[in-house]
């Protein structure tokens, strides 16, 4: 598909991606945009008399046709807020890119969590990072991030070696390497996810793009998880944003002494969910569904009636509510009888009040 028109519209000054969006509801394509009438523009709430102007004044033709040409050498896709492949909650924020340069894909997004931090990371929040993005990935969560170092970089190889799925938010063009040394995880993430950008290509990585990235990193995920980060710091505007957004927001405690930890704790005092392990997260996720089965070694030597409820459960998770109607059992004794094999090693917890034998 020729995306020359949605070029030529976002080119043009004034009309920002609140009013691109206003005038893609009323007119349907980018193309009938550029066609409508002086009235029928005026019609639309935001359109003032300067936006009419400069749309009949700027000629959105050389940049419309050598990003065309562009995208095509590049082997980049473009997604629209219109396609299907669109990340849906991204939609639902206040201003979403109209459309989003792609490499990989972006279908099956499914629930998804932001990882941000220090770019200075230490040895302490790489690991927890890596850990805590490979048992998302694990657990059929997309990771988001933004590439950058620190943090983000351990993400993302979290989630790959978690052998999920992870999206890359970038500060620049989607066709420019950055951080430089991060060429093979770009492929990776391309091959495995997708590496995304609102800005056109070959946009070099200005500090001043990534603030603005930050809002398309959260909007596409259910919530943010904080690692690491300084009393003031682009994961603490992540955080912000994601609240504005309505996005659950998560952070992982540090040391005290550390001024690196100083940003997440304070999150944590202010209500941020704390985090320890991947459960911590999964439990808050909307549609959680019951994890990968759990191996059933020998049982232990148990009394009658706990034998009998461990042999109802088996290897499958099932809900607390789905036992209850099995067992015949009130929910208190159900509870008490479960806090006991759980003690003796029997049985498993699993998020969202899903059992299993172990």
């Amino acid at each position: 598909m020729d995306h020359f028109h949605w070029f030529a519209l976002r080119s043009v000054p004034l009309v920002g991606n609140v009013l691109f969006r206003r005038l893609l509801e009323r007119f349907g394509s980018p193309e009938a945009v550029l066609r409508a009438s002086d009235a029928e523009l005026r019609a639309v709430t935001g359109v003032s008399a300067a936006v009419v102007a400069s749309l009949r004044g700027h000629d959105p033709r050389p940049f419309a046709e050598a990003e065309s040409l562009a995208v095509r050498r590049a082997g980049v896709r473009i997604v629209t807020v219109l396609d299907d492949e669109y990340p849906p909650l991204l939609r639902e924020i206040a201003d979403p890119p109209p459309y989003l340069y792609v490499k990989g894909s972006l279908a099956g997004i499914g629930r998804a969590v932001a990882v941000v931090g220090s770019r200075r990371a230490s040895a302490y929040g790489r690991g927890v990072t890596e850990r805590l993005a490979e048992d998302l990935a694990r657990s059929g969560v997309t990771v988001v991030s933004g590439m950058a170092r620190g943090v983000d970089t351990a993400a993302h190889a979290g989630a790959l070696r978690g052998e999920g799925r992870t999206i890359a938010v970038l500060g620049c063009g989607v066709d420019v390497v950055y951080p430089p040394e991060n060429r093979t995880l770009f492929r990776d993430v391309a091959e495995r996810g997708a590496l995304v950008s609102e800005f056109p290509l070959g946009t070099e990585p200005l500090a001043g793009n990534f603030p603005r990235r930050n809002r398309i990193i959260s909007g596409i995920a259910h919530g943010v998880l904080v690692v690491e980060a300084a009393e003031r710091s682009g994961s603490l505007i992540t955080a912000r944003i994601a609240l504005d957004q309505g996005r659950d927001v998560y952070a992982v405690p540090g040391n005290i002494t550390s001024g690196g930890s100083r940003g997440t704790n304070h999150l944590i005092r202010q209500g941020a969910k704390l985090v320890e392990t991947v459960d911590d997260i999964l439990e808050e996720l909307p549609g959680a569904s019951a994890p990968r089965r759990c191996p059933v070694p020998a049982a232990p030597q148990l009394p009658p009636d706990e034998a009998t409820l461990c042999a109802l459960l088996g290897a499958e998770p099932l809900h607390i509510d789905e036992i209850v109607a099995k067992s015949a059992l009130t929910v208190g004794e159900l509870s008490a009888m479960l806090l006991r094999l759980e003690l003796k090693g029997a049985v498993t917890q699993l998020p969202g009040k899903y059992f299993c034998t172990n």
